[in-house]
């Protein structure tokens, strides 16, 4: 089910960052949504984008890339404290972002920081691997700091359902 769009807003003048472009915004960027599920839950979603180089390691091969993430914090609207959602939404939201250039090669973190897998309340990581061409690509072993679950397997689905614009 999509989205309703009058529920959905940059909190800036900014779009959603096109992946398979250079155009790579330097800042995270930030969308707030409310839950569909009627509950009073705000989603705030944050994607940032960092480049990576992996050097080679045994059975591995060097790579040089981008890592794109998108945290999705599931808070209260009114108090701003941590909400449990299911999963199913935030990883709708990771999804349409991924599918700029690839939604089916992303992976589920879990409720965890993804720089060092400490486990946080009330957020969701994701993340999506990127070569210097800008094409999907499987994580680097060299680099995972956390385990990284396939998107696609989590519930057999590699499209997003979310009704927003990623292309202004």
């Amino acid at each position: 089910m999509p989205a309703d769009p009058g529920s959905v807003h940059a909190d800036s003048d900014r779009a959603l960052p096109h992946l398979a472009t250079d155009d790579f915004p330097a800042d995270s960027h930030t969308i707030t949504a409310v839950a569909r599920t009627g509950t009073d839950i705000r989603l705030q979603i944050h994607t940032s984008i960092a480049s990576f180089v992996a050097p080679a390691a045994a059975w591995f091969p060097a790579a040089t890339g981008f890592t794109v993430t998108v945290i999705v914090h599931t808070v209260d609207a009114h108090t701003g404290e941590p909400r449990h959602l299911p999963a199913t939404e935030p990883a709708e939201w990771a999804r349409t972002i991924f599918s700029t250039v690839d939604a089916a090669q992303g992976y589920f973190l879990g409720a965890v920081d993804p720089a060092t897998g400490v486990h946080r309340d009330g957020q969701l990581a994701y993340r999506l691997y990127l070569d210097s061409n800008r094409r999907a690509i499987l994580v680097p072993p060299q680099i995972v700091t956390c385990p990284h679950y396939p998107l696609p397997a989590l519930d057999g689905r590699a499209e997003g359902t979310i009704d927003i614009d990623t292309t202004t």
